[in-house]
């Protein structure tokens, strides 16, 4: 499992590799994996929280659902296997939005907690490049960060 999260993280820090001549591999980020307890009340959080569109799940397995990212991006949400899940901060999926007040809004309107990266509850964090972030968790205790770039950097 943390063979697995390394290789997430290396993949979604990097963007893409891309080699110098035709003969060498070349990756883009397609989708994340999450191991949840019920597909059902995860998907309707992130459907009503981060309003996510559901996609069609293309494995016909029950017990799993996918949720579009934008930009053909993808989260499963799978309840088919049993393992405890364990979390931790340093692990998480980060977003962002062009209207990081309205989401504030709608995470009190919905009683979400979030804190700033130390944990301090309804704290919002202010990076040293001035972008705000917030952290909270979905119903299996995965965390979520949302920040205020609009655009990416790269």
């Amino acid at each position: 499992m943390k063979k697995l999260i390394a290789l997430l993280v290396l993949i979604l820090s990097s963007g893409f590799v891309s080699g110098q001549d035709k003969n060498e591999i070349s990756v883009n980020f397609n989708h994340i994996a999450l191991s949840v307890k019920d597909s059902d009340e995860s998907a309707e959080f992130y459907k009503n929280v981060l309003n996510l569109n559901e996609i069609t799940n293309r494995t016909i397995i029950e017990g799993i659902r996918w949720l579009s990212l934008g930009e053909g991006k993808e989260l499963h949400l799978i309840s088919i296997l049993k393992d405890e899940i364990k979390t931790n901060k340093a692990v998480h999926l980060a977003l962002t939005t062009s209207d990081f007040d309205l989401l504030i809004a709608k995470l009190k309107s919905m009683k979400v907690e979030y804190s700033d990266w130390p944990g301090n509850v309804n704290k919002i964090n202010v990076r040293a490049d001035g972008i705000k972030q917030v952290f909270f968790q979905d119903p299996n205790g995965y965390w979520i960060e949302v920040n205020s770039v609009a655009e990416s950097n790269d």
